[in-house]
């Protein structure tokens, strides 16, 4: 990982996936951990009857979904922080 020159702060944050399975469906979360913000994402994927039973494909398209979900999260509460300070709303670009 690059670490910026000089840098007055360093910290780690982890995400952590759970996924469960049943037979027609994968469910994801995924969780910041680590000194952010309180934050889990959700994200699911659904197995049509038709295709073949893989089941690290459901684990990879909930999981990406969770993802997704997490970041989208972790931007709002930024632009609600952000907008704290400032007084105002504040909308950041995707």
């Amino acid at each position: 990982m690059d670490k910026a020159p000089d840098s007055e702060h360093e910290t780690d944050w982890g995400v952590v996936v759970h996924l469960a399975e049943d037979r027609t469906r994968t469910i994801a979360h995924a969780t910041l951990e680590g000194g952010g913000p309180e934050l889990t994402g959700r994200g699911e994927a659904h197995r049509s009857p038709y295709d073949s039973d893989v089941p690290r494909i459901g684990d990879e398209l909930a999981a990406g979904r969770a993802l997704m979900d997490l970041g989208y999260k972790l931007l709002r509460a930024t632009e609600d922080d952000i907008g704290a300070l400032e007084g105002r709303p504040i909308h950041l670009k995707q």
